[in-house]
């Protein structure tokens, strides 16, 4: 993320309940009241649990598996601090944003019915991370994470926003029975690539195809950092007009679930990489087999592999190189301040 006062178009507003466009200015500064309105409702060893320096290396210790974790855990806070913490998340995340992941939250009942009341599925076992200050105009970060979702947010002197790593999955997949029959949570992030790939004539798959079989998870994993990928695929200027606007309405699914402001910024970048974007796929391109694909500019990739659970478990990852967790915008913070 770089500026913050470009708006958003009035009817992004209008669906977040504003009468006028907002600016990201504004959103870091709803983020920092919801931050410290949670803090405040905390007792002593509540806070301690979630509050952390921002220097704190814990503020890179990201994960999306089911493991024990730092911070403070929804099933731990009261019904009313729980309120709270679900805004908090709310103010980085869009309306279909908000929807996915307490989707994925929910599934952890679903894999709990399913793998004999398990006790690692929990569906309460969300944790909430502040690092650092909350204040409109400081530096300070937040983190809402547990099985299958990562939601990492640095705010940069008030007015800089980074919103990666971001992940989410879902497992199962698709819900085959039960009153959630049919539900995919990740439906867009599959069925757009796939429509792209099935799109492409023998010469075009002969560039996007990049393996025959699928890697077993996201290349990024859930490391701190990650560096560019060698160029692979078929580049955007190879694809014709409508499979350009398919793999604009690819990368939506992914920027559209954080707060508009953000994904309106974010996709004002990715446009202004369209000479350097290539779409990459690997294994197969029917539903129910495996997959895996990336589009990946200059500076960032989105990453989804779907290959566990036989192609019933999507894994998806939105990555800023050199940007994760503000590296670069507090570099250049560092850099104003001198």
């Amino acid at each position: 993320m770089r500026k913050l006062l470009t708006p958003i178009p009035v009817l992004a507003a209008l669906a977040f309940g504003c009468l006028t466009p907002l600016s990201a200015h504004e959103v870091a500064d709803a983020m920092a009241v919801a931050a410290q309105d949670f803090l405040n409702s905390l007792e002593p060893e509540q806070s301690k649990k979630a509050s952390y320096a921002f220097e704190d290396e814990e503020r890179f210790n990201w994960h999306f598996i089911p493991l024990e974790r730092r911070g403070l855990s929804i099933r731990e806070m009261r019904p009313d601090q729980r309120v709270l913490a679900y805004g908090l998340l709310s103010t980085g995340l869009s309306h279909k944003g908000y929807l996915k992941a307490t989707q994925i939250m929910s599934l952890e009942r679903v894999l709990w019915e399913l793998e004999n009341h398990a006790p690692k599925r929990d569906s309460e076992y969300y944790l909430v991370w502040i690092f650092g200050k909350p204040d409109a105009k400081g530096t300070w970060g937040w983190r809402f994470e547990g099985h299958h979702l990562s939601l990492n947010f640095t705010i940069v002197d008030g007015q800089l926003i980074a919103e990666t790593p971001a992940f989410f999955a879902a497992n199962p997949g698709e819900v085959k029975e039960g009153a959630r029959k049919g539900l995919r949570v990740l439906a867009d992030e599959e069925d757009f690539a796939r429509e792209l790939v099935k799109s492409l004539d023998d010469a075009q798959k002969g560039k996007a195809v990049i393996a025959a079989a699928a890697p077993e998870e996201i290349l990024t994993k859930d490391l701190p950092k990650v560096d560019p990928f060698k160029p692979e695929g078929i580049a955007f200027g190879e694809l014709n007009d409508a499979q350009k606007q398919q793999l604009w309405k690819l990368v939506d699914a992914y920027l559209s679930k954080h707060h508009p402001v953000l994904a309106a910024e974010e996709r004002k970048r990715v446009e202004a990489e369209t000479g350097e974007i290539r779409f990459a796929w690997s294994g197969g391109f029917e539903f129910g087999q495996g997959h895996y694909y990336r589009v990946q500019g200059k500076t960032f990739v989105l990453e989804y592999c779907n290959v566990q659970n036989g192609a019933m478990h999507p894994h998806v990852a939105w990555r800023n190189f050199g940007e994760d967790f503000g590296r670069d915008l507090l570099r250049e913070h560092v850099a104003t301040e001198r």
